[in-house]
């Protein structure tokens, strides 16, 4: 397998993107250049309105180990660094890996991370930027890196784990930097499902699906106000979004088909307008 090859997708489901970090051998840790290929793979499914669900999984037997640490550092072009990194080199590493959770919050399609074996790190940080996470029965969640004297708090974490668990299982959890098993991270909320290894894949591409029998406005706005919602200074500014793209809704093709099949008492059939 080429380095090119660490980076798989599969378009082969109509609307739904799988997008497989594709290193086994490494679970799935990734090198720089790999976070980059990653970063360019979402800025393009980005562009592309076909695409109204990823998925996000790993290779073999583990979800993400995080940033590979027997891999180089390099530079913006991927060329080696030469001598000591400086803090400057060291930051554009960070903020690279950070970019990946960034892209997949922005993205304006469902992101549902199915999570095989261990999520680490960066790894952990990319579950948790997804909108649903499902888990296979061998999965397991690693911060870390508080146990190799670097911060908890990277690509995310610090943010998104406390709004998902909450503050005070989240203080805990990021300072002993103990492992979550799955059956743990399905009881503490982290998950929307815990399923046999096998059933990993079905249950995701049953719950993209479900999304796709939305209309794209509803899930593309749903998703948005949910994460905007969550930083709301007030019940009075949630509601205030709400309101606008409720309105909005009201004005769409889509919305008048579904109130024309329900009242005909058939599938509504969405087309994006």
């Amino acid at each position: 397998m080429s380095d090119n090859d660490d980076l798989l997708i599969d378009r082969s489901y109509a609307g739904i993107a799988c997008l497989t970090l594709h290193r086994p051998s490494r679970l799935n840790a990734l090198s720089q250049p790999a976070a980059r290929r990653l970063c360019a793979a979402l800025d393009a499914l980005a562009q592309d309105d076909a695409v109204r669900v990823l998925i996000l999984t790993g290779a073999g037997r583990g979800f993400c180990a995080g940033w590979d640490l027997t891999t180089p550092l390099t530079r913006r072009d991927d060329s080696p660094l030469e001598g000591e990194p400086s803090v400057a080199d060291l930051m554009a590493g960070q903020e690279l890996f950070a970019g990946m959770v960034r892209r997949l919050r922005t993205l304006d399609k469902v992101v549902i991370a199915a999570v095989n074996g261990p999520a680490v790190g960066a790894g952990f940080a990319l579950a948790l930027g997804a909108d649903i996470r499902v888990a296979a029965r061998s999965a397991s969640f690693h911060i870390g890196a508080v146990r190799i004297g670097l911060t908890a708090g990277e690509c995310g974490i610090s943010y998104h784990l406390p709004r998902l668990v909450g503050a005070s299982r989240a203080f805990e959890l990021m300072l002993t930097g103990r492992p979550i098993p799955a059956d743990e991270a399905e009881r503490i909320g982290l998950l929307a499902a815990l399923v046999d290894d096998a059933d990993l894949l079905p249950r995701a591409l049953a719950l993209a699906d479900e999304v796709l029998r939305n209309s794209p406005y509803a899930t593309r706005h749903t998703k948005q106000l949910m994460w905007a919602n969550l930083d709301a200074p007030s019940l009075d500014a949630a509601i205030e979004l709400e309101n606008r793209a409720q309105v909005l809704a009201l004005q769409t093709e889509d919305f008048r088909e579904a109130a024309a099949a329900f009242a005909a008492k058939r599938p509504p059939v969405f087309t994006g307008r």
